[in-house]
């Protein structure tokens, strides 16, 4: 016999703790729709993610460096499936729901603008007095306005879960969205896992890239950073000397092994102390739960600022990063004096929302090598 979506849940009940989200106890979609029969809903929530247009542009977004630099370097699409793959993990050990927490993990990016945090950075400058832009609030409105992919709604119509955790996520690279009917102190277990697992991808991915692309050194980290001097020492003493790119590789991922070993057991430790029993008694815990261990939230901070004086505003990274979100700039004036040059989807929201709104929205989805393109196209190779 087929398994069905009433045994999946079943199966849920047995395996998962308490206080995770069961799928079925969803608070629902904002558009009535029959359930799936071969899915959970969270599980038709994480396939309607990976078939968006927008998870697909992510290959060609930038992560750290200018997308198209080096075969081997992250996008923002390779970052978030590292995401996902961390979080299951996390999620598993904790006994959560892993569908809601890879979902969150997938969609948590959908909403970023090309070209990094620079580019969001130079979209809220342009925004300002029109409403700023943020990629968390847009990651939302991706998947509840600007999808068009369904007859009877538009956006993706995911899980109330999912939504709540994409009004809920932050890293220490950015802060909470607020949203009307999301204003629980916490979101569930599941997209705090997602929140802490993005960190723990971006702390040691950037380092594997840094180092790939020579901006950092073994030497350098040895001496600035405990954590990884801890880690290249284990390495040496279990596996003695090993070939540059295996050596590197072994020491980024017993890095990643500690981060989720602290906070899998930190986490044990609060939800014990806290007493939560339900999801929703998670929700209205007053501090998240999912969490680093004070010493290990020390150590990461100093792996933070080592990366952000030595790679983040390297030259080699900044500049081109900096010349590249100037053609956003440009276009977006140009769009603004041309607005029937936008497309038609966008020139039939702005009737909504207004030009500006459509025009930020319309660069938001754009890849790193469409802006080139079309700036190309506009002014010319030399803007």
């Amino acid at each position: 016999m087929p398994c069905t979506r009433a045994e999946l849940e079943a199966r849920e009940r047995l395996v998962l703790a308490s206080y995770a989200q069961q799928s079925a106890d969803t608070r629902g979609r904002a558009h009535a729709e029959v359930p799936p029969v071969w899915r959970t809903h969270y599980q038709r929530d994480r396939d309607r993610v990976i078939h968006s247009r927008a998870f697909r542009r992510l290959e060609y977004k930038t992560q750290v460096f200018l997308n198209g630099t080096g075969d081997h370097l992250r996008t923002r699409l390779t970052h978030t499936m590292e995401v996902a793959g961390i979080t299951r993990n996390i999620a598993r050990a904790l006994r959560l729901n892993e569908d809601l927490a890879e979902t969150i993990a997938l969609a948590h990016d959908l909403g970023h603008s090309p070209f990094g945090h620079k580019g969001e950075e130079a979209l809220n400058k342009l925004m300002r007095g029109a409403g700023g832009f943020e990629h968390n609030q847009h990651s939302l409105r991706i998947v509840e306005e600007i999808e068009q992919k369904y007859p009877g709604f538009p956006g993706l119509n995911l899980s109330w879960e999912v939504r709540e955790g994409l009004v809920k996520h932050f890293t220490a690279y950015d802060h909470p969205s607020k949203r009307k009917g999301f204003d629980a102190k916490n979101s569930s277990l599941e997209a705090q896992v997602a929140n802490l697992a993005d960190e723990i991808t971006y702390y040691s991915h950037d380092l594997d890239d840094g180092l790939d692309c020579g901006l950092l050194t073994e030497k350098q980290l040895a001496k600035n950073v405990r954590i990884w001097a801890d880690a290249a020492r284990r390495v040496k003493q279990q596996h003695g000397a090993l070939a540059d790119e295996c050596r590197r590789y072994f020491i980024i991922r017993c890095i990643i092994d500690d981060q989720v070993t602290d906070v899998v057991e930190t986490t044990e430790a609060h939800i014990a102390a806290a007493r939560v029993g339900t999801a929703d008694d998670v929700r209205l815990w007053p501090k998240a739960l999912v969490n680093y261990s004070p010493a290990r939230r020390k150590l990461n901070q100093e792996l933070r600022e080592f990366l952000y004086n030595n790679l983040y505003f390297n030259p080699v990274v900044h500049e081109p990063n900096e010349r590249a979100v100037e053609m956003l700039a440009h276009l977006f004036h140009y769009f603004v004096k041309h607005p029937k040059e936008i497309g038609d989807l966008s020139r039939k929201r702005a009737r909504k929302i207004g030009w500006k709104r459509a025009i930020c929205d319309y660069l938001a989805g754009m890849t790193d090598r469409y802006v080139m393109q079309e700036h190309a196209r506009i002014f010319g190779r030399k803007g």
